[in-house]
């Protein structure tokens, strides 16, 4: 007679009800048949692998590994993919990722489960590498879902590591795969497609779905709210921002359990209400903290939710908070500047400028590489004291990457003429032009800033001066008959003979028309001794005339400004949108598989492993009344 177990029933009559479960998908009803197992044969080594497979199946992930660490003498390499499983299952990352690389052998399932682990530390050329291996040597119904993974992968590389995106020549027959070429078209600036991309990848889900007869519109809509959101990240990149806002809010209503896809929609919402709307924006910052968050999205999209949030602390008066934030953000990413600009608009609300100042000082010299932003700022913070044109000036000329742009060479002449300062000011365009002399000697650029330089010489009475940058245009275009004569009135002060024979190319009055437009002759910088008539709307803004002296003092206007291409303090703290559903969306063994970016994208859909280690999609759940749609 066979072994008899509690209860009456024989060791091989609860192993068929085991076998019957398993079948049928009861897990719990197998659990209770393999503890009256494991009672008579604690380490029925069989028996506590079922155990082990069971508990996964019921989403019980600590109890699985409970088991597996008591018994993993007898269990040994046996439940090496089980462990890991539960590990990533339970957000242990890096503990999964060790026990995959400790396994004998490397089996499909574990290589599957490696992708996802490698998705998820955001080790992406290593994912893509084993996903191209697995498309390549196997062959099974699970290849579409292991493409939808790999476009994921590709899609995340160009969003957030702005990876030249090669045609792995993905299909694009699923609403996944769709979106996932979207997303990685998002990535290189390609909006307009992009959005083509997503509408097809709608109609394809909508197809899909509705062939499907327990599927509600409802249902529908759920599922679609990852690409809706994606959408009106496009239109927000457009400027399309009601569009956007309109879709965005649409997204919220639906309640989707997706929180990466809610915090990441939430997000961009309140970067479109910037420093208006706080009410809104102070509820809907509630939804980027939802539980689970953190395992959703990518470091990237998680830095611009909390940069925003430390912006919208500042935006409502919240002083305390908003620095609390930005230097948790500055201790998290030592060498990005937006922490320390976000710190220093703060400073400047309070008026304390100077403080401001040497914040950004301090973190330029530390991190150089962020110095151009930064420098930048500082001169704004100089302009808006009003009283420190020149050190605004230092600042700027500090900047060696801007140092030679023609918008920076406008901005400081714009600053020192304000400052009378008409030395410097040619100075600023001696360098540059020498800078264009080496690099591009007659370029477009170059012989627009030497006109500028002569323009602005003769304007101040400089017509010495002006004499190489003028020798050297007429070389240029010989034709230039204005030119030469501005050439010949400059020599008239300091050489005559020369003015005298530069004069026979002048051509003869023959050939000249006589069509004179005596107001042009008036005010040419030649004419310096002609009295002039009243100009009719000849009006120029009171700091553009030469006897402007600057507001007098007490009056705490800013006294530039204007022109010199400069943002206000807070204009260096921008809120960011988060990509919306932009990035790879991994999937998990309940279904959720979409994650929302907050970049402004919104995160690439994945496929997740399923307990039985083959990747697997999930038809959207069925809702209930009143309830959230999931996927």
């Amino acid at each position: 007679m066979g072994n008899m177990a509690s209860g009456g029933l024989s060791v091989a009559s609860l192993w068929t009800e085991v076998n019957r479960c398993g079948q049928n998908g009861d897990y719990t009803r197998a659990l209770k048949a393999l503890a009256k197992i494991l009672q008579e044969s604690r380490d029925d080594v069989t028996a506590l692998h079922c155990k082990v497979v069971c508990l996964v199946q019921t989403g019980s992930f600590k109890e699985a590994l409970n088991v597996m660490n008591t018994h993993s003498k007898v269990l040994g390499s046996a439940v090496v993919f089980e462990k890991a499983y539960c590990e990533y299952r339970l957000n242990r990352v890096e503990s999964s990722l060790k026990t995959i690389e400790s396994a004998s052998e490397q089996t499909d399932k574990l290589k599957e489960l490696y992708g996802q682990v490698l998705y998820r530390l955001e080790r992406y050329d290593e994912c893509k590498s084993v996903y191209t291996d697995l498309i390549r040597n196997s062959q099974d119904e699970y290849e579409e879902e292991r493409k939808t993974n790999l476009a994921a992968v590709v899609a995340a590389m160009s969003q957030w590591e702005n990876a030249p995106t090669e045609d792995l020549g993905l299909p694009e027959s699923t609403y996944e795969l769709c979106y996932n070429t979207a997303c990685a078209l998002i990535g290189q600036g390609k909006l307009t497609e992009a959005l083509n991309k997503l509408q097809q990848a709608e109609e394809l889900c909508r197809v899909s779905l509705s062939e499907d007869s327990d599927v509600t519109e409802e249902d529908i809509e759920s599922e679609l709210a990852v690409i809706h959101s994606q959408m009106a990240y496009i239109m927000q990149l457009q400027g399309r921002t009601d569009e956007a806002l309109q879709l965005y809010n649409q997204v919220i209503k639906l309640k989707p359990s997706d929180v990466g896809l809610l915090a990441v929609t939430a997000n961009n919402i309140i970067t479109i209400n910037k420093d208006q709307n706080v009410f809104d924006s102070k509820k809907k910052v509630k939804l980027t903290n939802t539980e689970g968050v953190e395992y959703k999205l990518a470091r990237k999209q998680l830095q611009a939710i909390d940069l925003n949030k430390a912006l919208l602390a500042m935006y409502t008066n919240q002083a305390e908070q908003c620095r609390k934030l930005s230097s948790g953000l500055q201790s998290q990413n030592p060498g990005q500047p937006q922490p320390v600009l976000i710190q220093a608009a703060q400073l400047c609300r309070e008026k304390q400028h100077s403080r401001a100042i040497e914040l950004l000082q301090q973190f330029s010299e530390q991190n150089p590489e962020s110095a151009p932003v930064i420098k930048l700022t500082m001169a704004q913070l100089y302009l808006v004291q009003g009283t420190h044109v020149t050190k605004a000036c230092d600042v700027l000329r500090s900047i060696k990457e801007f140092k030679h742009k023609s918008g920076m060479v406008s901005a400081l002449v714009t600053m020192y003429s304000h400052e009378e300062d008409i030395d410097s000011a040619i100075d600023v365009f001696k360098q540059a032009i020498d800078h264009y002399q080496s690099q591009q000697p007659g370029s477009a650029a170059h012989l627009a800033l030497v006109r500028e330089a002569a323009n602005f010489k003769l304007k101040y009475g400089r017509k010495k001066e002006a004499i190489s940058d003028l020798e050297q245009l007429w070389k240029q275009n010989p034709k230039d008959v204005h030119t030469l004569a501005q050439l010949i009135s400059a020599y008239s002060l300091v050489d005559t003979n020369k003015a005298k024979s530069l004069s026979k190319h002048l051509p003869s009055a023959d050939t000249m028309s006589f069509k004179l437009d005596v107001d042009e002759l008036e005010n040419s910088h030649g004419a310096t001794n002609v009295r002039k008539k009243a100009a009719k709307v000849r009006w120029l803004p009171m700091r553009e005339r030469s006897y402007y002296r600057g507001r007098k003092k007490g009056k705490k206007k800013e006294q530039i400004g204007k022109g010199t291409q400069g943002a206000t303090a807070g204009a260096s703290a921008e809120l960011r949108p988060a990509a919306p559903p932009t990035s790879p969306r991994p999937g998990s063994a309940s279904g959720s598989s979409a994650a929302a970016g907050s970049s402004g994208v919104v995160p690439p859909r994945q496929q997740k492993p399923s307990a039985s280690g083959a990747t697997r999609k999930k038809a959207p759940q069925k809702k209930k009344k009143g309830g959230k749609g999931g996927w």
